[in-house]
C-alpha cells in the first residue's frame, strides 16, 4: 500500500512510535528531499536504509506510475520535509493515481502546522478553511484577498517569511485594519512565537522583518450589520461631494464593517450604469 507519513514540523520529540516503526520497516521511501529524509532517519536513530526516491514538485508526476506499481506489490512510505504529505506539499498526484489504480492508501498521522497554529491562535476553531500559499503578485494577491473579504470561517494560510510583511499590509488594506489575525512562526521549535493582533498591528510588527517558518491565521469576517444599499449610497454621495472613490469606499467600509473592495466595485458598477 501507499503510506503517507506525517513527520515533525520542528521538534523531533513529536515523532510518534508508529512513525519510527514505519520508517524502520520501510523498503521504499518516497521523500520530498532525500537529504532531509536521511537526516531524519539519523536523528531518530533509525538504522534502516530504505531505497530513497525523490518526489517533489518537479519529479512527482514523472514518478507516479513507478511508485504506484511498487505500492501494488509492497509498502511505499511517503514523507515530506515536514508535516503531512499532500497538504501544500507533494503527494496529491501520487495519492490520486494510487486510488484510481485500486492501490490501498493509509496514513501515519503526525504534527500539522495548520492545526497547531489554529489551536494556538485563540480564534474560532469550529469552522475553518486552509488556503495554502497566497499568490505572489500584488494584483493577484489582492483579488484573492477580495474573495476572503466576506469569508465567515477562520482562514489558515502559509507564507514565506520574506513576503509576510507585504501580505499583512495588503490584508490590512483590502480586509480592513481592524480585522484580527495571528502570525505563528517556528512552531514547536526553540524560538516559537505567536503574535496576535489586528492586521494593522501585525503589519507594523512584520515591517522589521520576520524569520522562520510562518503560518498566518485570519479571523473570519464579521457579520455585516449595515444595509449594503445604504452603504453604497453613502459612498456615491461622498464621491459626488468631491471625494476619491477609493477613499470613500474605505471610509464607509471602516464604519460599517462591509468589504471595502465590495463597496468600491459596487460603486464603480453603479457609476457605469
Amino acid at each position: 500500500m501507499l503510506v503517507l507519513a506525517g513527520t515533525p514540523i520542528g521538534n523531533l520529540g513529536d515523532a510518534s512510535r508508529r512513525l519510527i516503526e514505519t520508517l524502520e520497516g520501510a523498503a521504499v521511501l518516497a521523500a520530498e528531499d532525500t537529504r532531509v529524509a536521511q537526516r531524519l532517519l539519523a536523528a531518530l536513530g533509525i538504522e534502516n536504509r530504505p531505497r530513497l526516491v525523490r518526489v517533489d514538485e518537479q519529479t512527482e508526476r514523472a514518478r507516479v506510475d513507478e511508485l504506484v506499481a511498487l505500492a501494488a506489490e509492497q509498502d511505499v512510505v511517503v514523507t515530506t520535509d515536514a508535516g503531512m504529505p499532500t497538504v501544500s506539499d507533494p503527494g496529491f498526484a501520487l495519492v490520486r493515481a494510487a486510488v484510481e489504480a485500486g492501490v490501498a492508501v493509509t496514513a501515519v498521522p503526525g504534527a500539522s502546522a495548520v492545526l497547531t497554529a489554529l489551536a494556538l491562535s485563540g480564534l474560532p476553531t469550529d469552522r475553518f478553511a486552509f488556503d495554502g500559499f497566497p499568490p505572489r503578485k500584488d494584483g493577484e494577491r489582492r483579488r484573492w484577498l477580495g474573495e476572503l473579504a466576506t469569508e465567515r470561517r477562520t482562514v489558515v494560510l502559509f507564507e514565506s517569511p520574506n513576503r509576510v510583511g507585504a501580505l499583512l499590509e495588503a490584508m490590512a488594506d483590502v480586509l480592513g485594519p481592524q480585522r484580527r489575525a495571528v502570525v505563528a512562526r517556528e512552531l514547536t521549535k526553540l524560538h516559537e512565537e505567536v503574535v496576535r493582533g489586528t492586521l494593522s498591528e501585525l503589519a507594523q510588527w512584520a515591517a522589521g522583518g520576520v524569520r522562520g517558518e510562518v503560518v498566518v491565521v485570519l479571523a473570519g469576517a464579521p457579520a455585516a450589520t449595515a444595509d449594503e444599499g445604504d452603504a453604497l449610497a453613502e459612498v456615491l454621495a461622498l464621491v459626488e461631494a468631491g471625494g476619491r472613490l477609493k477613499d470613500a469606499a474605505a471610509e464607509v467600509a471602516e464604519r460599517t464593517g462591509l468589504s471595502k473592495r465590495g463597496l468600491y466595485e459596487a460603486a464603480l458598477a453603479a457609476r457605469r450604469g
